[in-house]
């Protein structure tokens, strides 16, 4: 088997792995490999104890290699290649691993933001325009409640009579339809557990209308004095 062209034989004299490969200590890990690679195609025939040295060589460098990284003694290409391998993990896990609370910022609620309304009664017409219109529902609830519909028709007019008293008092759209339908559901609530007992006052009255009453004054009373 001819010698490959530019490739010298080992010198069996020569103990320096390096030399023996002919390389530099410097060289990288890739470079170690071809140069192993060329002195085995550069032999002649079977020589076996060239083939021998060239092993013993890449071995005692590998060897080398493994120690010098055992002891923080890297050089060169071995310490480039160590610092990708640390940098490569890192920018994995930031990759890996984001932050999610800042891809998601949620609002957190506070308990100061959390509070009660105040209550205060109105003043003028922010309180005589609430009070009589509710008088007046009030009335037409009395007089003409039997009649179908009519009790959910005045609740209904009610309920936005005191949203928008609520909201012309307090400039706070959204707070006045809050307070608004709660003061309905409780007034509901309540006429329902009330009706029988109001009822057997004689008022002549239905049980509709009967359970609309308490719903229309706790209306009439949000609308006066929550300042929301």
């Amino acid at each position: 088997m001819a010698m490959a062209q530019g490739t010298i034989p080992p010198d069996p004299h020569n103990s320096d792995p390096y030399e023996q490969l002919g390389i530099s200590p410097e060289a990288s890990f890739e470079a170690v490999q071809q140069a192993k690679h060329d002195r085995l195609a550069g032999l002649q025939g079977d020589d076996l104890n060239g083939r021998a040295r060239i092993e013993a060589a890449y071995d005692a460098v590998l060897m080398q290699r493994l120690k010098e990284r055992q002891l923080g003694q890297l050089t060169g290409a071995a310490a480039t290649a160590s610092k990708r391998e640390a940098v490569v993990p890192s920018a994995a896990k930031a990759i890996a691993l984001p932050n999610l609370p800042q891809l998601l910022p949620l609002p957190r609620p506070q308990l100061g933001q959390l509070k009660l309304p105040r209550l205060a009664l109105a003043e003028g017409n922010k309180l005589w325009i609430p009070l009589g219109g509710n008088a007046l529902l009030l009335a037409g609830l009395l007089l003409a409640g039997a009649q179908a519909g009519t009790p959910e028709l005045l609740l209904a007019l009610a309920t936005l009579l005191t949203v928008l008293s609520l909201q012309r008092r307090n400039g706070r759209f959204f707070a006045a339809v809050g307070w608004g339908f709660t003061a309905l559901a409780l007034g509901l609530l309540l006429g329902s557990l009330l009706a029988p007992a109001l009822g057997a006052l004689a008022l002549g009255l239905a049980p509709a209308p009967l359970a609309a009453i308490p719903a229309l004054l706790l209306l009439a009373l949000a609308a006066l004095v929550v300042d929301c």
